[in-house]
């Protein structure tokens, strides 16, 4: 009866999660530096992105719920 290689298939296994993993972490970083190099909105310029309070414009959000803890 033929045995199998169990070490060779644990130690593949294990290479394939490291590299995985390695990947994750570029893509991590990849995305960081992204974000730190996006530009922030000078004084009187409107970031599209943050979250606008409740006004006349946006009805979706009352204004008892922008004063809640």
């Amino acid at each position: 009866m033929a045995r199998s290689n169990f070490s060779f298939k644990k130690r593949q296994k294990e290479l394939e999660r490291k590299k995985k993993q390695e990947e994750k972490r570029q893509r991590r970083m990849a995305k960081k530096e992204t974000e730190e190099e996006t530009p922030v909105a000078a004084e009187g310029e409107v970031d599209l992105l943050a979250p606008q309070p409740a006004t006349e414009a946006n009805p979706e959000v009352s204004a008892d719920e922008t004063l809640a803890p």
